[in-house]
């Protein structure tokens, strides 16, 4: 805003005209020039007719003033300031000044009138430009001067039109909106350099009272380093404290066995069956195939030799992602907290944790998992931090990033879902604020939502199918993992008897089949020698479903009162219908499918199914109907297509299979059951596979493969099934969810006597306890700011920043903690130990921003400030030396360690086993 009396026109300055205009533009701009001006012809006033204007304009500012159009109301000092004004004028404009004075001294009082606006109200973006602003000199500004050795009046020899510009520079807004300063550009004019540098001097005298001094560049850009130095640092320590002594044990350890052996079924293309999602493994043959593994080594069994085999590429990029996790955290804090201790105690808890470092050594999915999971976390802290500058390319970039990362979590592990639910809680929180925002339209709302859509559902679905299709495209050859999936999955795997065969399409007497259960991961109906143990039923042929290609999968269908050959070829070819009575002989036993009203051995009240008879010769519990799903009676069976069930004759029962896996006496094999209950499920619903027919024509299956939609959906269904599926296996070290905060049991690695080596997954305990403390203090400390808050406390505000801090900061990565530990607890499949390594990240950091928040509230009430600083200073500094002493301790655990036990005086961890529970 700029306000100018009528005293100081242009009529009552002699040879100093200042015209004034104020245009409103687009924007929210505003465009003011103010110019001095003299009359072209020679000067003919005096400097005292000037003065004496000067005054008559003094006598008349109180009288009236002119607003510009559009701006809002002067503060209440803006008359006081204007009286201030032209008491300064009529001093800079005495007749004892000279010329050059009296010049400068005009164009200090336009450049004063041109600071002298306010920044527009509601001002909104980074940053503010206006246009700039000019002081003409139009014609002889310049009084004449006397010249001693002519005696004559002289005048400058200067350009009639040269002018001073002053130009409002670009600049960050301050916190409440507006202009954080302005900078004037002086062009030369005829005043010369004396009156700029005159401006110059006052202006700085000016704007030094006004605002405190800016820090220097040169500190800001030593600080910047000082950030920059210490990342650095900490990423050199985390990278090597994880690749040191990355080459032992030279032997196979722990999952190694899976998820290597995984790596080789890439490399040599071979389909194969995991729980889990395929990238973290192809990233793994990926990582093997580029540092010249051949995929030969059969990773059988922990502490099998590599002997000549290329491991350390595939336990050099496991080792590289977990080395990334230190800085990433240090990263998140540093963004939330705004604290370089806080960042630097989180890494530092990182760095030191030897189960983070043992996890991070080793060919397993958890560093690839974290890795996803807190680059996912970073971005979407990252792109929180540019909400002031929503559309801009660092917000594009991050959001982008966020979505990638979420697909890379999902696709490494189903619990990459637990940081999916984080980001889309942050994203409906963060979308309610904008809709409630009325600065904004709701076409603004609308494109936030639709970016949101775009970068966090859209994109991270294109990118997760595509892992899928990569997946499949890959492995293309039978293997291990055919029977879990479907007849017309199977077909399209190069090597299985289904792909590119031709076999008969009804089913007749006489042929020879494969039955195959309808529910992913049950299997073929199987039988073999073995007894049922006593105790269980009778005790005659087992009867299970095996998830394998096996001869013992093979069974002969036959009339249930006929016992001669239907392959005989005096007889004619009979086919199967809808509602027959039927008998299955196992081919390799003779015997048939048999079922009676004893108990099944699992599942109670369904009956037990056997293998009954001798040669095929049995008796009326050998009888089954044969039913098409859907279909009327006399229609025949196709092979593949037909969905059927077998339905016992005496009993009524449904043979069926339950699902759940037998004992050792079993095989481990999944039992089949004969339920008394018809609800039609697709436990007890199956097809035919394999036919068998020489006196059959055969037809082609290219037509039953699927499409890539379906093979999708299929392997969803089958890898849910598998995870809900798992036991624990012999010398499993299974665990609870309650153990795994207080770090009550850890997981061998490699080796149990003394004469292995042998590697023990552990959490550092000090690190792991401290966190556990931390989550209890920041748990009482928020329970305290909102009852301060309620009774309406008053906070300084240094306390309600760090207030902020906790509660915010300190909340995001405590709901992390919360999704990535708490859903455990629902879980039926098996647990271990190392499933809670994600939750512990989020603890460390949480532990981080709490303690440096702690300690700077606990110094903030210390009288001097140097002392308050060297407090805070030294409790983060004991903190980070009593983690790494205790690293000192424990990172034998780590990177391995031979000779005697922990009992021993003279082991390594001697005095270090602090629970009973710990074996090492």
């Amino acid at each position: 805003m700029l306000h100018v009396s009528p005293g100081i026109r242009g009529t009552d300055l002699p040879g100093l005209h200042v015209g004034l205009q104020a245009t409103t533009l687009p924007a929210r701009k505003v465009r003011a020039r103010s110019a001095l001006a003299s009359d072209r012809s020679p000067v003919k006033r005096s400097r005292v007719g000037a003065l004496s204007s000067l005054r008559e304009a003094r006598r008349g500012a109180g009288r009236t003033s002119t607003r510009l159009r559009g701006s809002p109301a002067p503060p209440p000092s803006y008359p006081a300031r204007c009286s201030r004004e032209l008491q300064f004028s009529e001093s800079v404009l005495s007749p004892s000044r000279s010329p050059a004075m009296l010049c400068a001294s005009g164009r200090l009082l336009a450049a004063r009138a041109e600071t002298s606006l306010f920044a527009p109200p509601g001002g909104r973006g980074p940053a503010l430009r206006f246009p700039r602003r000019e002081l003409h000199f139009p014609g002889q500004l310049n009084p004449p001067l006397w010249d001693s050795l002519t005696g004559r009046l002289t005048r400058h020899n200067a350009s009639p039109h040269r002018r001073v510009i002053l130009k409002w520079g670009r600049m960050q807004p301050a916190v409440g909106r507006g202009l954080a300063g302005s900078e004037l550009r002086l062009r030369k004019s005829r005043c010369g350099s004396r009156a700029a540098r005159s401006v110059g001097r006052d202006g700085a005298i000016q704007a030094t009272a006004r605002s405190p001094k800016p820090p220097r560049r040169s500190s800001r850009r030593f600080e910047e380093v000082g950030r920059q130095a210490l990342l650095a640092l900490v990423t050199l320590l985390s990278f090597a404290t994880r690749f040191h002594r990355l080459d032992q044990p030279p032997h196979v350890c722990w999952d190694e066995t899976h998820f290597g052996k995984m790596g080789s079924y890439y490399i040599n293309r071979t389909f194969f069956f995991d729980v889990h999602p395929p990238l973290g493994k192809m990233l793994i043959g990926l990582a093997g195939y580029l540092s010249g593994y051949d995929g030969t080594f059969l990773f059988q069994k922990p502490g099998d030799k590599y002997e000549h085999h290329s491991y350390m590429g595939m336990r050099g990029f496991c080792a590289f992602l977990g080395s990334w996790l230190v800085p990433f955290a240090y990263l998140i804090v540093l963004d939330l907290s705004k604290s370089l201790p806080a960042a630097l105690l989180t890494a530092a808890l990182l760095i030191f944790d030897t189960g983070c470092l043992t996890l991070s050594q080793y060919i397993l999915l958890d560093p690839i998992l974290m890795f996803f999971i807190m680059a996912a976390m970073l971005s979407m802290v990252k792109y929180n931090s540019y909400a002031n500058r929503p559309f801009s390319a660092p917000w594009w970039f991050w959001l982008i990033l966020t979505g990638i990362s979420l697909t890379g979590a999902l696709g490494v592990k189903f619990v990459g879902l637990f940081i999916i639910l984080q980001v889309g809680l942050n994203t409906i929180a963060d979308l309610w604020h904008l809709f409630g925002d009325l600065s904004l339209s709701l076409v603004t709302v609308g494109k936030h939502l639709m970016a949101r859509i775009l970068c966090l559902i859209v994109l991270p679905l294109v990118l997760y199918m595509a892992i899928f299709a990569v997946h499949i495209m890959v492995l293309n050859k039978s293997g291990p993992g055919d029977g879990f999936f479907s007849s017309a999955f199977q077909a399209r795997l190069s090597g299985n008897n289904l792909h590119n065969a031709s076999i008969p399409e009804h089913l007749a007497y006489g042929s020879v089949i494969t039955v195959k259960n309808l529910r992913m991961a049950i299997g073929y109906l199987h039988s073999h020698r073995h007894l049922y143990p006593e105790g269980f039923g009778a005790r005659q042929q087992q009867v299970t479903t095996y998830l394998h290609k096996d001869y013992n999968n093979l069974w002969i269908i036959k009339k249930y009162n006929i016992d001669s050959d239907p392959l005989d070829p005096s007889f004619p070819v009979e086919f199967v219908r809808h509602g027959d009575i039927i008998r299955l002989e196992h081919k390799e036993t003779a015997r048939n499918l048999h079922s009676h009203y004893h108990e099944a051995p699992l599942t109670r009240k369904h009956y037990q199914v056997t293998g009954y008879g001798i040669n095929g010769t049995g008796d009326s519990n050998d009888f089954w109907r044969i039913e098409v799903v859907n279909r009327k009676f006399g229609n025949r069976i196709k092979v593949l297509r037909s969905r059927i069930r077998l339905i016992h004759l005496v009993t009524g029962c449904v043979l069926g299979s339950s699902g759940k896996i037998l004992p050792k006496w079993g095989w481990e094999q999944l039992e089949v059951t004969c339920t008394p209950y018809l609800k039609q499920t697709l436990n007890s619903i199956w097809n035919v596979e394999d036919h068998i027919n020489p006196k059959l024509p055969n037809i082609s299956l290219d037509v039953l493969q699927p499409t890539f939609p379906e093979i999708l959906l299929e392997s969803h269904m089958v890898m849910i099934w598998g995870n809900n599926g798992l036991k624990p296996k012999d010398n499993d070290f299974t665990s609870k969810p309650w153990h795994w905060p207080i770090n009550y049991q850890g997981l061998r690695f490699s080796g149990a006597n003394d004469t292995d080596f042998r590697v023990y997954l552990l959490g550092n305990p000090v690190i792991w306890w401290l966190n556990l403390v931390s989550i209890a203090l920041y748990l009482i400390s928020r329970s305290i700011i909102a009852i301060a808050m309620q009774r309406g406390a008053q906070l300084s505000t240094k306390v309600e920043e760090l207030t902020r801090v906790l509660l915010q900061g300190g909340g995001q990565v405590l709901l992390g903690w919360m999704l990535h530990y708490f859903p455990f607890f629902l879980m039926g499949r098996i647990l271990y130990f190392h499933h809670y390594f994600p939750a512990m990240l989020f603890s460390s950091m949480l532990t981080g921003i709490l303690w440096d928040t702690l300690l700077r509230l606990f110094a903030g009430g210390l009288a001097s400030s140097s002392l308050a600083k060297s407090v805070h200073a030294t409790g983060i500094l004991i903190l980070i030396l009593g983690t790494a002493y205790s690293f000192y301790l424990f990172h034998p655990l780590a990177y391995g360690m031979v000779g005697p036990l922990a009992q021993d005086p003279k082991s390594p961890m001697a005095g270090l086993r602090w629970l009973e529970s710990w074996e090492f």
